[in-house]
Formats: C-alpha cells, sequence, structure tokens
C-alpha cells in the first residue's frame, strides 16, 4: 500500500474492540472511583486489548491539561479541581486489582506552583503503603525543567521513571508546543544521576525523517535511558498534527535493532506500542523479575 496515503489504516493497525468481563471490570473500578485514565482521555488504540485482560493506566490531577500538544487527545483548559482525596482512591484501585506492577501518569498541572508534584508524591506513597509489593512506574510532565518539582517525585521513590521525548527535535515546537527537547532529556539525565531506572517513548510518522529518528535514539543513549518505546503517531481528530506516513513493520524492527545496538536495555517498537502498554513485560525484560511476567499490570497507554 501507498504509505503516504493516511486516510486507511494499513492492517497492521487493527486494534480490539473493548469487550469482555475484563473491560467490563475496570471500567466499573474506573467509574465507581471516579478516577480518569488515559486510555480514555488520550483515544489510546489499545484500550480494548488492555481493558479485556484487567488493565489501565490511571491519570491523576484531573482530565483537563493547561497545555496544547498538537498531537494529543486529552483536553486542553484551565483545571477547576484539585482532588486530594485521589491518591487515597489510586491506591485503593490498585490494591483490588491486585497488582504487581501499576503506571500512573497526568496532565500538564503548569497553573499551580508546583505543577502538581506534591500530589504526584502523595500517590506513590499512598500506593506504597496500601501495595508494598506493587512496583510503580510513573510517566510525568517536564514540570518546566524545575528540578526541585522533579525531586519531589523522585523523593517517593517510584520504581521506573518514565518521560516522553515524543518526536525528534526539529519536530519538538511544532508538535509539543511549550515542551522543549533540551528540557526533556535533562529531566531525564536528572533521574538517572539519582539512580533511577529512566524510560522514554517517541512516536514515528510525524514527519521526521530516517536521520532525525537516528540521533534522537543516541541521544536517548548517549542520556543512559534504560527503556524505550517507538509507537505510530495517530491523529485523534482533523485539528491536530497530520499523519505524515504510516510507518511499515520493518522500519520498526529496524529502529528495536539499532536501539540496543547503541546499548538501550529494552527497546519496545511497533505500530502499536505505546508508552505503558505491557509495561510490566518492559519491567520484566529489563530486570530480569521473572513474577513480573505472569501478573497484571496497571498499564494501558
Amino acid at each position: 500500500m501507498d504509505l503516504t496515503d493516511t486516510t486507511r489504516k494499513p492492517s497492521w493497525l487493527r486494534a480490539k474492540l473493548p469487550s469482555g468481563p475484563g473491560y467490563s471490570a475496570v471500567r466499573k473500578l474506573v467509574d465507581e472511583h471516579k478516577l480518569h485514565t488515559v486510555c480514555q482521555s488520550a483515544q489510546c488504540p489499545n484500550l480494548g486489548e488492555c481493558w479485556s485482560r484487567g488493565t489501565a493506566t490511571l491519570m491523576i490531577l484531573g482530565n483537563i491539561c493547561t497545555r496544547s500538544c498538537n498531537f494529543c487527545a486529552i483536553q486542553t483548559g484551565r483545571p477547576t479541581e484539585l482532588d486530594l482525596g485521589e491518591p487515597a482512591r489510586v491506591a485503593d484501585a490498585v490494591a483490588k486489582m491486585n497488582l504487581k506492577h501499576c503506571v500512573i501518569t497526568s496532565v500538564a498541572r503548569d497553573e499551580l506552583a508546583d505543577g502538581g508534584a506534591s500530589v504526584w508524591a502523595a500517590t506513590i506513597r499512598a500506593i506504597r503503603h496500601r501495595n508494598p509489593a506493587t512496583a510503580i512506574e510513573v510517566l510525568t510532565p517536564d514540570w518546566k525543567g524545575r528540578m526541585h518539582d522533579l525531586d519531589t517525585v523522585l523523593d517517593a521513590k517510584p520504581d521506573i521513571f518514565n518521560h516522553n521525548l515524543e518526536t525528534v527535535e526539529r519536530l519538538q515546537k511544532p508538535v509539543r508546543v511549550q515542551a522543549r527537547y533540551d528540557r526533556s532529556r535533562s529531566v531525564l539525565q536528572h533521574a538517572k544521576s539519582r539512580g533511577f531506572t529512566t524510560k522514554t517513548g517517541i512516536m514515528l510518522g510525524l514527519g521526521e525523517t530516517h536521520e532525525e529518528v537516528e540521533k534522537t535514539l543516541r541521544d536517548i543513549a548517549s542520556d543512559r535511558t534504560d527503556i524505550l518505546t517507538i509507537g505510530q503517531y495517530l491523529q485523534p481528530t482533523p485539528q491536530h498534527w497530520k499523519i505524515a506516513r504510516w510507518v511499515p513493520p520493518e522500519e520498526f524492527a529496524h529502529w528495536k535493532q539499532f536501539g540496543l545496538s547503541l546499548g538501550l536495555g529494552v527497546v519496545e517498537s511497533g505500530a502499536m506500542v505505546r508508552s505503558s502498554y505491557h509495561a510490566d513485560e518492559q519491567s520484566q525484560k529489563y530486570t530480569g523479575d521473572e513474577h513480573l511476567n505472569t501478573t497484571n499490570a496497571l498499564a494501558g497507554a
């Protein structure tokens, strides 16, 4: 097929429809606990598969983001709430699902003095207190480069720290708008300097060149990042950034091998890969902790 004809999805981009008891159980839990998931807010194509296997990525600090990234489906605006009871409800949801590995993300809350870092820390500690055996993976904003706010989150001791670069350096401003490539790298570098397992992700199909992807992967490796995810960009609405092309499976396979050759510990690369997709299995591959490979994870986006 013509990979630049983006009006028709290729055969390798077929998502599973939501169905089954697992999907219903996750939907009920999310609704009863008044929680937000990035699976819903970001229109993740893996929602059907992940919820059917009893997993989801919880999104804290509400569902309205103060940033206006041109690739993201999450609603943009001025948040009207700061729910201080949310950390306890998230911890309760993790306990009820009996999770060994959970993933938490959030909207950007730039209107808050600390960007929501204190709520992040409270959520991590609440999960740890209620579920001491659960591994905690966090996917955070960039805190506008304020390392003291990042340290507030890191001081709560998550097991894996994730912050996505999203795209190559040239496309940062038009695609991510308020973010910066060097700032995101500094966030990952700071977490690594404190001894954390670090993770990042990028999308392909935004208009990047082969050479730009290669440079980005070299930058990620030079920052000593441990885990990398690479997936196909999907346009949420006609108002969002247009898809430049469909990336074929063999190209995703190439970037996986290239990333591993640079020394990255784990590279998950494929059209349907998202930053939290099968995060428990990524963690197991990196740590060699076999029990993580056989348990559910709160990981869907």
